[in-house]
């Protein structure tokens, strides 16, 4: 372990459910450890869902409030979180170095990558020139603005089939949108949506165009069919945030670093946890498990 008190031990990029699993089980192990996150007071996307009910014994709580939880325990044993962005990754002689975007540097023995993903666009006809004037990748988030009124959400996961849920409690009509026949969400979610009468569903279609003056008004599908929506939310998936690793770490056509369940990647002293790594399974649980794991690694390599 470092005998330089410029060097740290362990640097974790990304405070979500990963990353800061992760930092808890470094820090107890007596190590030095940094958190590095880009959003302020972030804790990944765990914090854009309306409800977790599938974390073993805390059902039924807002992923807001889980993810608040994680950072207040990890910060209640002596973890350092730094909200800044890493904008560049480089090792020379088993020492990685961090760019970040203020313009310093650090430095650490090994690091953890826990960086998460990122909402994948429709790349619809004026898709950017109504983001925030319409389209939201967010239905916790931005779905209390349209309380009464007519919106769409794109998808066919979980977590379109959610968010679908969560705004039929507030609007007044909620047209669901899917590329194919058969759902990938939960059926239980499924039959929820069907039960509610401001719920429509228009399966085998995309969205081509989005379309209004300021705010957007209209959605066109791929049939040329047109739905006058106020709101148009996007779940249709991820895009992993690895541009770091290009050239460092070994990736899957998709992006994703190739890792086992060890969480270890191609990279000498580089591990990965999260969504970030090729997996089956992208659950806040899984997530929290490959922090432990990868951190146990790391402590392991150090020593």
């Amino acid at each position: 372990m470092s005998n330089l008190t410029d060097i740290s031990d362990v640097i974790i990029i990304g405070s979500g459910p990963a990353g800061l699993s992760a930092a808890i089980y470094v820090v107890r192990a007596g190590l030095s450890v940094t958190v590095i996150e880009k959003e302020f007071m972030g804790t990944g996307q765990i914090a854009d869902s309306s409800k977790v009910d599938n974390y073993l014994g805390i059902p039924a709580i807002s992923g807001y409030d889980l993810g608040e939880s994680f950072r207040e325990h990890a910060l209640s044993l002596g973890v350092t979180i730094e909200d800044n962005n890493v904008t560049r990754l480089t090792t020379v002689d088993d020492i990685w170095e961090l760019e970040l975007s203020d313009g310093s540097t650090k430095k650490a023995q090994c690091v953890i990558y826990a960086a998460g993903c990122s909402h994948k666009k429709l790349q619809a006809e004026n898709e950017e020139q109504y983001t925030g004037k319409g389209i939201s990748y967010c239905a916790v988030c931005d779905g209390a603005f349209y309380k009464d009124k007519d919106v769409a959400v794109v998808g066919g996961g979980d977590t379109a089939l959610s968010d679908a849920l969560y705004l039929s409690d507030i609007c007044a009509n909620v047209y669901i949108i899917h590329r194919r026949e058969e759902f990938r969400g939960a059926a239980s979610l499924l039959a929820k949506l069907k039960e509610r009468t401001n719920v429509h569903i228009c399966t085998n279609r995309t969205v081509k165009k989005v379309e209004g003056s300021n705010n957007l008004e209209r959605i066109i599908l791929d049939n040329d069919t047109g739905i006058d929506v106020n709101g148009l939310f996007v779940a249709v998936g991820m895009s992993p945030q690895t541009e770091l690793l290009k050239g460092i770490a070994e990736l899957d056509n998709s992006g994703y670093v190739i890792a086992g369940e060890d969480c270890v990647t191609s990279a000498r002293g580089l591990f990965v946890a999260g969504d970030v790594r090729t997996k089956i399974l992208r659950q806040v649980i899984t997530a929290a498990a490959d922090g432990a794991m990868a951190a146990t690694q790391a402590v392991q390599y150090l020593r």
